[in-house]
């Protein structure tokens, strides 16, 4: 490049002369300025080394390189036209000089434009490039293209945009198109991608977008989110869209005050922490300030892996945090009790429970000595310790459940709501009811990936079901804010928006994942969604209210429920019956207890508890034996 820049110095030197004068070889100033020719390419590249024009690489070459070259150019040109004037030499015409300076960058420039092009058209023959629009041709789209085109392994064809003043405009030498032209398109061009580049649409706007775009069947790519790319991440490190994108919504920004009154300069209790809402409450607590968090769970490696990443989180965050991490049941009540009276807690999210419909069905003793009466020694312990505030993490299955972990979680509330209205500590006792979270361990969306990234089927239980969804990071901020705004025993209810059918979420994943759906009407498709019958315990259609009394909140998201609940008395006796059963290894017992305390639970299947059918089937062998 070097050797290339000085030959086109010499030439533009030449080119200045031979236009200003107007003739092929002008001899006569050409025999005076013969010096010239020898001093300004060499000057002219130490300029450039100077500026750093040889460390570009050509194929990402940008706009900013052209700039260099034009400072180059321009330096050069003052020096060369500073000595002629101060040493008297190089009588040359004054116009020379700016003639030169064009000239000059127009060959340097071009000929590193040509270089560039001859390398994309290169790698296009050599690599199969793939071929992709990009939705959106404002700034970021902008960015997104010149990226692309510097890269060369992708090849950008077209613009969409749904603004009308950008539509049949050309930008970063793409034109842009309606939507109504995407499939023409697609079609055309066989478009392997669709690229989102949108930051500023909302939640609503981008799910109709990709609702849009799903038909297509084409691979949806995104570019990172403003906070990401504030955070570092390239204009280019596209991800595949999430099936959290498309059930996204707009979010309420956070009541800080609220925020504070639970969080702020505490000390603040995580059970269940290594799970996903346990997690999150984790997050969130280090990152709202609080003085202390203390992780308390039963799985090792759970507990090991959110201590881990909350280390690095602190370090950024909040590095007056203190963070603890503490392996213990919740079942363990002198542990319990250490722990929260040598921390001194102020605030306990209670999340630790099982949570897999059918593993509880499968375990019933296991799941309601865990759920129900883990919840109790907690919250017991919580009450006699006078801790501030006690937030039960509930569920939907609670009502009016048809499995047994519904009715263990329904049970755990019980136990709340009547600690609560017995209380004659300062304790404020809450619970948070709310539906599916997305990305959680027991969540269908990756079991559904991994299905697809196997070809197939996608296994869903029923063309009806469906289920109400929230990111975890939504539904930990609510329940951090649901927790301050309790007075005492407070049922609290997210808003979860619409439900969702979990075939139509199938199909959708399939299609944004680039793929075609198998079905009747397209037996040739590449992913089937096969119906595989309710699993035990499984409903249609999940509720969020027992009642019909929900009232607002001073937060749009936030409702709160009066819900009856059991007495002392009705209490006790279940909890000792359950005891009992646990003893005698029961679950045929424990099972109608929780029939008895718990409203309108219906148990839509017999008992499947494993240990339980193995003793009756072993039995039975012996009084055939016998």
């Amino acid at each position: 490049m070097v050797v290339a820049d000085a030959l086109a110095l010499v030439f533009a030197l030449w080119s200045a002369f031979a236009l200003r004068i107007s003739e092929w070889w002008p001899a006569s100033y050409l025999a005076d300025a013969w010096t010239l020719f020898l001093v300004t390419p060499v000057l002219g590249v130490l300029i450039f080394i100077k500026l750093g024009m040889y460390r570009t690489v050509l194929r990402y070459m940008n706009v900013k390189l052209l700039q260099s070259v034009a400072l180059g150019v321009f330096l050069l040109v003052l020096v060369l036209y500073t000595s002629a004037v101060i040493f008297d030499i190089w009588r040359v015409p004054r116009s020379v000089p700016i003639i030169f300076g064009l000239t000059a960058w127009l060959y340097l420039g071009g000929s590193r434009l040509i270089l560039r092009s001859y390398y994309h058209w290169l790698s296009g023959k050599i690599s199969s490039r793939h071929v992709a629009i990009i939705y959106g041709a404002g700034s970021a789209g902008a960015q997104l293209a010149l990226s692309l085109q510097a890269g060369g392994e992708v090849k950008p064809i077209a613009f969409i945009d749904d603004d009308r003043k950008l539509q049949k405009n050309i930008v970063c030498g793409l034109r842009v198109y309606s939507p109504s032209e995407l499939v023409m398109l697609v079609t055309r061009y066989g478009v392997d991608s669709i690229m989102l580049a949108m930051l500023n649409v909302t939640a609503a706007q981008r799910r109709l977008i990709l609702e849009s775009l799903s038909k297509l069947s084409v691979n949806i790519l995104t570019m990172p989110t403003m906070g990401e790319l504030i955070s570092g991440k390239a204009v280019d490190d596209l991800r595949e869209v999430e099936i959290e994108d498309l059930l996204g919504r707009d979010q309420v920004a956070p009541d800080q005050s609220l925020i504070a009154r639970s969080i702020e300069g505490k000390s603040v209790c995580i059970t269940g922490a290594g799970g996903s809402i346990g997690s999150e409450l984790a997050r969130q607590a280090v990152t709202y300030g609080a003085a202390k968090v203390v992780l308390y769970d039963q799985s090792e490696y759970a507990l090991y892996a959110i201590e881990a990443e909350l280390s690095l989180l602190i370090r950024n965050a909040n590095p007056e945090c203190e963070l603890l991490p503490i392996l213990g049941s919740v079942l363990d009540e002198v542990r319990v009790t250490q722990v929260l009276k040598q921390y001194s807690i102020q605030t306990v999210y209670h999340a630790a429970a099982y949570k897999h419909v059918p593993l509880v069905e499968y375990n019933v003793l296991q799941g309601v000595q865990n759920n129900a009466l883990g919840t109790a020694v907690v919250a017991s312990v919580a009450k006699k310790l006078d801790i501030e505030r006690f937030i039960l993490i509930s569920t939907d299955k609670a009502v009016r459940p048809t499995n047994v972990m519904g009715a263990t979680k329904r049970l755990a509330e019980i136990v709340v709501q009547r600690l609560a209205a017995e209380n004659q500590s300062n304790t404020r006792f809450s619970m948070v009811r709310f539906g599916n979270v997305l990305g959680s361990s027991g969540s269908v969306v990756p079991l559904f990936k991994k299905q697809i990234e196997h070809g197939g089927p996608i296994t869903v239980t029923h063309p009806e079901i469906n289920r109400f969804f929230m990111t975890i990071p939504e539904a930990a901020s609510l329940v951090i804010q649901s927790g301050s705004m309790a007075k005492g025993g407070d049922v609290f209810v997210l808003d979860m928006g619409e439900p969702v059918k979990i075939a139509d979420l199938a199909k959708q994943m399939i299609r944004l994942s680039g793929r075609t759906v198998k079905d009747i009407s397209n037996p040739t498709g590449d992913i089937e969604v096969v119906f595989s019958g309710l699993r035990p315990g499984e409903k249609l259609y999940e509720e969020l209210l027992i009642g019909n009394n929900a009232a607002g909140t001073k937060h749009p998201k936030i409702l709160t429920a009066d819900e009856e609940f059991a007495s002392r008395e009705e209490l006790d006796r279940v909890l000792s019956g359950i005891l009992k059963a646990i003893e005698t290894n029961d679950s045929h017992m424990a099972r109608q207890l929780l029939i008895d305390i718990v409203k309108d639970f219906s148990p839509s299947s017999s008992n499947v508890d494993l240990l339980q059918n193995s003793q009756s089937k072993q039995i039975n062998n012996v009084i055939k034996l016998g």
